[in-house]
């Protein structure tokens, strides 16, 4: 039995997905692992200064960890030069993890305002 296509039917042909790949120097990777190597020395170095509070160093750790992360998703698993729903699906599941980890920090936090017995 023959089956068509129709109009309304979705279906992939070789010209409606075509996107152009993008090759990325590898004095463009080189950069970015030397940047990652001086971030992972910011991260050893904060974690051996005393800044007062262990509130200030788990920030400064963060933030270097979202900038490591952000590099390395933006070049080395090539959204930088992709589609937008590729960027749109990234920082989706970007906003995804912050919401855990919100909640969960949240109910970490709130733990110790219930009284409970047997505590």
């Amino acid at each position: 039995m023959h089956q068509t296509h129709h109009a309304t039917e979705l279906h992939q042909t070789s010209h409606s997905h075509h996107q152009e790949h993008h090759v990325i120097a590898v004095g463009t990777y080189f950069k970015i692992y030397l940047v990652l190597m001086a971030l992972l020395a910011l991260t050893v170095g904060a974690y051996y200064m005393d800044m007062g509070s262990h509130g200030i160093n788990l920030v400064v750790a963060m933030t270097i960890a979202v900038v490591k992360a952000v590099l390395i998703v933006l070049f080395f698993m090539h959204v930088y030069y992709s589609a937008p729903l590729t960027w749109v699906t990234a920082a989706g599941s970007l906003l995804w993890v912050g919401l855990l980890l919100v909640f969960l920090l949240a109910d970490y936090i709130s733990r110790g305002f219930l009284s409970i017995l047997g505590k």
